[in-house]
C-alpha cells in the first residue's frame, strides 16, 4: 500500500500543469513541489503488526526513509558536490536485513541508550536488574530494545515528518514505569534532519533515548571513515574501563588522541585509542538550547554534516566492531571503520554514576529533547 500525501502548493501545481499556464520556470518550481510530502509503503510484518516503509521528501528532492520497525533511518539520499546522489547512512533496502539483527544500523534506541555497567542499576533504594547484552553490562535498552519493536506512525501536516509513538509498559527489560514515548523525525528545506524525542512516566525510571545512525558521508562503504574530518566541541570526555563502562572520571581531552576541539582526521590518531573510538564527550555548552556540538567533513564528496543538540554528551563510535558480516543489497560488505555515529545522549552508565548528569524521569515530568543533523556540500 502506498499512501501520498498532498500539500496546498501541490494541488495548485496539478491545475497550472492543466492549464498549461505559466512561464518554464514557474512549471520548473511546480514539479519540484511535487516531490515534497511523505509516502508509505507497505514493509512486512514483525510481532504480527503491519511495518511500513515511509519516505519524508524536502523541496530539495532530499529523500529520508524511516521505518516503523525500530524507528530506523534506512537511506537519506543527498547530492554531492557533483549533483551525485547517494545515502549516507548505512542501511538495507528490505524488513528482512534488520530482522537480523545488525548492530542498531539507523535505530531508535532506548529505554537507555549507551551501557549500564554490570547489567543493574539502584533507585529509590531497589535494585533493578537488566538484561547483560554485552558481556556483564547492559547495552541500548536490552535484548528487545525499541530497535526492534515496532512503533504506531503519524503522518505531520506541516513539513516532511512522521510522529512514532510507543509505550513501554513497566518491568519491559527489567526497567520501572510505563513510559510513554513520542518520537517525531521531521525533514527541513535546509536539508536538515531534526529528531524530537519526549516521553512521560508512571513511576521514577532512567530515560536516555538517542539515534544510532551509522554515517559515511562518501555514500559508498568502500570508502572508510578515517578520511572524514571531525570537529568536536567538547573540551573533556569520559574515560572507560576494558568493557567500555565509564570509570567516573572526567579528563581533559587535550594532549591526547581524544582531542577533536580542531577538524582533525579520524585516522590520524585513531591507532592510539584501544579497540578505536566509542566514548562519551562532555560537550561545551551548560545550558539546554540547542547549539552546533559537532561537524564531520569529507573531501571525496564535499560533503558536511553539522551536528546540533541540547543533550550534554556526543557518544563517538568509529565502527569498531563491523566486521564484513552484514551486507548491503548489492553484496558489498560492511567492514570496520566503513561508517561512524555520533549519538547525541546523557553519558553511559549514569544511573550507577551520581556525579553525572541524572537521566531518572519522574512522575509529572516531561521528557524533551531535540537532536538535528544538518548536511549541505562544500564545492
Amino acid at each position: 500500500m502506498k499512501r501520498l500525501l498532498f500539500y496546498p502548493a501541490m494541488i495548485g501545481m496539478l491545475c497550472l500543469t492543466l492549464l498549461s499556464c505559466g512561464s518554464n520556470d514557474a512549471k520548473k518550481d511546480a514539479a519540484a513541489t511535487t516531490k515534497q510530502g511523505v509516502t508509505q509503503t507497505s514493509w512486512g510484518q514483525a510481532d504480527g503488526k503491519d511495518v511500513n516503509l515511509y519516505t519524508l521528501t524536502n523541496k530539495n528532492g532530499v529523500q529520508v526513509k524511516v521505518t516503523n520497525y525500530g524507528g530506523i533511518v534506512t537511506s537519506w539520499l543527498v547530492p554531492d558536490k557533483n549533483g551525485k546522489q547517494s545515502s549516507i547512512v548505512i542501511g538495507f533496502d528490505s524488513l528482512q536485513g534488520y530482522l537480523q539483527k545488525p548492530p542498531y544500523f539507523g535505530a531508535l534506541i532506548g529505554r537507555y541508550g549507551n551501557r549500564i555497567g554490570n547489567a543493574r542499576f539502584t533507585l529509590d533504594g531497589k535494585t533493578y536488574t537488566l538484561a547483560a547484552n554485552d558481556g556483564k553490562n547492559h547495552l541500548h535498552g536490552g535484548n528487545k530494545g525499541y530497535d526492534k519493536v515496532v512503533w504506531d506512525a503519524a503522518f505531520a501536516d506541516s513539513i516532511p515528518a512522521l510522529t512514532l509513538n510507543y509505550l513501554s509498559k513497566d518491568g519491559e527489560e527489567g526497567y520501572p514505569g510505563n513510559l510513554k514515548i513520542s518520537v517525531t523525525y521531521s525533514l527541513t528545506d535546509d536539508n536538515e534532519l531534526v529528531i524530537d524525542y519526549n516521553a512521560e512516566t508512571d513511576k521514577a525510571t532512567p530515560v536516555n533515548l538517542t539515534n544510532h545512525c551509522y554515517f559515511n558521508l562518501s555514500g559508498d562503504v568502500k570508502n572508510t571513515i578515517l578520511d572524514h574530518s571531525l570537529q568536536i566541541d567538547a573540551d573533556n570526555y569520559t574515560p572507560v574501563d576494558a568493557t567500555l563502562i565509564p570509570t567516573g572520571e572526567i579528563k581533559a581531552v587535550k594532549g591526547t588522541p581524544f582531542d577533536f576541539t580542531q577538524s582533525t582526521k579520524i585516522g590520524a590518531r585513531i591507532d592510539q585509542v584501544q579497540g578505536g573510538y566509542d566514548h562519551n564527550f562532555v560537550l561545551n555548552s551548560k545550558d539546554s538550547t540547542l547549539h552546533l556540538v559537532a561537524t564531520l567533513a569529507d573531501s571525496i564528496s564535499g560533503r558536511k554534516m553539522e551536528v546540533y543538540t541540547v543533550e550534554p554528551g556526543l557518544q563517538f563510535y568509529s565502527g569498531n566492531f563491523l566486521d564484513g558480516t552484514f551486507k548491503l543489497a548489492d553484496g558489498t560488505p560492511i567492514n570496520k571503520h566503513t561508517a561512524l555515529c555520533l549519538e547525541t545522549q546523557h553519558y553511559p552508565d549514569s544511573p550507577n554514576k551520581p556525579n553525572f548528569p541524572s537521566t531518572i524521569l519522574q512522575p509529572g515530568q516531561k521528557y524533551h529533547t531535540v537532536t538535528k543533523y544538518k548536511v549541505s556540500v562544500e564545492k
